[in-house]
């Protein structure tokens, strides 16, 4: 796992450098030419308005010299991680389905099925990712937590250089076992442990639960952090694949909303929501 880890990481950061750069100018170039409508505004629409451009100058730090990745910031709404907007993310047009996950894709179908997202179970690690609401980071020398305005869902993530739970305190989650490491000035998290009843994206791109997902953060200025998450799947793809997109950082004055998917949830009990149910290859474990 770790060799495998450190060559995907590797090719990440090669990517990472050709992809960022265009990305983080066009980001910048239009908060200069719109001003306070420019682009530090909530990429996708969130919360259906535009906020004041993102802050400049350099990146903070902590007293051990890691850069500080704290803030509330909007990542791009991605429902899609095939897709390409070349100043908000860019995506993987082409996946690279095994037989097993391009028969998942071709026959994934929420309005007959039902959809766990519509039934308010946990998003999972990608998904909440690729959320349209901000996020919240927390952080210390040690840790770094994930606060998700989205169903007001949470990850704590150590950075003191433990590894990933053995055995059978690995037991497979939503949002699976997460550990995270400094490469430079770079933050790569690496999580496992998925059950396998996500789904990557809102379009519903399928993964198994041999998930491995790799994610990268790297805080390029005040106002932006560069973010990939790379996808490692060989039950579901024949090699891993990768998207890259830019973080801005909301006004400090701004604040994570409260929001509920469980109260007064009157389509579940009309038929409106179909109600979802766990794989059934899950359910023989």
């Amino acid at each position: 796992m770790r060799s495998r880890w450190k060559s995907i990481v590797a090719r990440t950061a090669v990517l990472a450098i050709l992809s960022f750069a265009p990305m983080l100018a066009a980001v910048q170039a239009g908060q200069r030419g719109q001003g306070s409508g420019g682009a530090g505004a909530a990429p996708g629409g969130q919360r259906g308005q535009r906020g004041p451009q993102a802050p400049t100058g350099p990146a903070p730090r902590l007293t051990s010299g890691k850069p500080d990745l704290s803030g509330l910031w909007n990542q791009p709404y991605v429902p899609d991680m095939t897709r390409i907007n070349g100043t908000t993310q860019i995506g993987m047009a082409q996946l690279p389905f095994t037989e097993w996950g391009e028969k998942e894709w071709k026959t994934y179908d929420p309005a007959k099925n039902g959809d766990y997202t519509g039934n308010c179970y946990p998003f999972g690690m990608a998904r909440s990712i690729n959320s349209p609401h901000p996020i919240q980071i927390m952080q210390k020398e040690d840790s770094i937590a994930f606060l998700f305005e989205q169903n007001s869902w949470f990850i704590w993530i150590p950075t003191d250089g433990r590894e990933h739970l053995k055995g059978s305190d690995l037991i497979p989650t939503w949002f699976g076992d997460s550990v995270g490491k400094w490469d430079g000035d770079t933050l790569v998290i690496d999580t496992i442990g998925f059950n396998g009843w996500t789904r990557l994206d809102t379009i519903g791109h399928p993964h198994s639960d041999q998930l491995h997902i790799i994610q990268t953060f790297k805080r390029a200025d005040l106002g932006h952090i560069e973010h990939t998450i790379t996808i490692d799947d060989p039950k579901t793809y024949t090699m891993p694949w990768k998207n890259t997109r830019i973080w801005t950082l909301r006004p400090a004055s701004d604040r994570i909303m409260e929001y509920s998917c469980e109260e007064n949830n009157l389509g579940a009990d009309d038929g409106t929501i179909v109600k979802w149910r766990p794989p059934v290859d899950s359910q023989k474990k």
